[in-house]
């Protein structure tokens, strides 16, 4: 006999589990097991002395609890998310003989029609090949989406504080008043959430984060400004993100998709897109802005009020003063301009072509002053794509200038060899 997997589905410890083995499991439509009904049962104690019989009730339990496996026991995709099954009526229920100690229970349920969060299934129990009991099971549906949070009996949760289905919280967790903390939601060992955050759903936040927390700014007087994190970001170890300042807009944002690797710290009234990386101990000062698909390398630092361009890498223990150029490799103390990203711009589906028309873009300003290489790129019709009208709109805005610093000649030619 191949015993199959599915039982760690079940929603029952010891001594509730009624199913011992899975003999046989086509996902969402049947399922065969078996429960070895022993002497030694707890209910045969007093049901009944003298003449043990296995209830009723506890082979439709048996059933029941075989149904859950069978609707949660495999996630396909994740359009199956974990969850359980509760027994919420039985239809037309028959017991043909007895079932006493010794009998092998041979369990079967085949799914029937479901609609919404309510499932129908066939249910029947055999012992040698007889059936013992059939039933029609209507049963109640709670997937993790409908969950109610887990929350750590050590950690320390606002009774305001509002917190999603399915999210999970930690040992020694402290979680304030105003927080609001979204679906599915992990937060992890001795975490801080704090001050008027709002996250979204689908976050990961690993042990000893410092989310929400007042900023470092010394014209700061407690005010209630916020900080607001969208879905699907990777907080890891020891990351710090501050709320923003009056001053400054009084919000910090983050998007969604993002990595903030461990001790990568956001300071007020910062501004991150979508889908960037954060390098360990990468570090924005006040009131940066860091646009989608930037990458940001370890130990670096962005000075107060600059902007990293989209698909911008910013190269390890950088140091960022003025505005770091989109689609650019930016490296050094001071942070100099190294040409195009060429790998992560393929790495991201840009065409060919389209890396070639802001290689000749980049090429223009390294070579020449910014005034004269825009003029150039505004002549050649053939650049007249919008990525590098962006390139030219993000230089003309820029307000701290832009990192235009040439490397050496040397490493200019190992730039435009690439």
């Amino acid at each position: 006999m191949r015993m199959l997997p599915g039982l760690e589905r079940l929603s029952y410890r010891y001594p509730s589990v009624l199913v011992d083995v899975i003999t046989h499991h086509e996902p969402g439509r049947r399922i065969v097991a078996a429960k070895n009904v022993t002497v030694n049962e707890e209910f045969f104690q007093g049901h009944f002395p003298g003449t043990p019989l296995m209830p009723g009730v506890l082979m439709i339990e048996s059933l029941t609890q075989l149904a859950g496996v069978l609707l949660f026991g495999e996630r396909r995709l994740e359009l199956q998310p974990p969850g359980s099954a509760w027994l919420r009526g039985v239809d037309n229920a028959k017991f043909r003989r007895q079932v006493v100690p010794g009998d092998r229970l041979e369990l079967e349920v085949t799914m029937g029609a479901r609609r919404g969060q309510i499932a129908r299934a066939r249910a029947v129990a055999s012992v040698g090949g007889q059936v013992v009991a059939e039933a029609e099971l209507v049963l109640a549906l709670e997937t993790a989406e409908d969950a109610a949070p887990e929350i750590h009996p050590t950690a320390i949760v606002h009774p305001d504080a509002r917190i999603g289905a399915g999210t999970v919280v930690g040992p020694y967790v402290t979680i304030g008043p105003h927080v609001v903390i979204g679906r599915h939601c992990r937060i992890g060992a001795s975490s801080v959430v704090a001050g008027w955050t709002e996250i979204g759903d689908h976050n990961d936040i690993s042990p000893l984060a410092s989310i929400g927390l007042a900023p470092q700014d010394l014209k700061y007087r407690g005010e209630p400004t916020r900080l607001r994190i969208g879905h699907h970001n990777m907080f890891r170890e020891f990351v710090t993100l501050h709320r923003g300042t009056v001053g400054g807009g009084a919000l910090t944002t983050i998007g969604d998709h993002n990595l903030f690797m461990a001790y990568a710290h956001v300071a007020h009234d910062c501004h991150v897109g979508n889908s960037t990386i954060f390098g360990n101990a990468a570090t924005l000062g006040g009131h940066v802005h860091v646009e989608d698909f930037a990458t940001i390398s370890a130990y670096s630092g962005v000075h107060q009020f600059c902007r990293i361009g989209q698909h911008a890498f910013i190269g390890g223990y950088t140091v960022v003063t003025r505005d770091a150029l989109p689609f650019a490799k930016t490296v050094g103390n001071r942070a100099r301009i190294y040409g195009l990203n060429a790998i992560g711009l393929k790495r991201r589906g840009f065409s060919t072509e389209t890396i070639d028309k802001l290689r000749r873009a980049y090429r223009q300003l390294i070579q020449h002053n910014t005034s004269r290489a825009l003029e150039l790129i505004d002549r050649d019709p053939s650049l007249a794509v919008p990525e590098v009208r962006y390139l030219v709109n993000f230089i003309t805005s820029a307000r701290r200038g832009v990192i235009l610093r040439r490397p050496s000649r040397r490493l200019e030619d190992m730039s435009e060899a690439e």
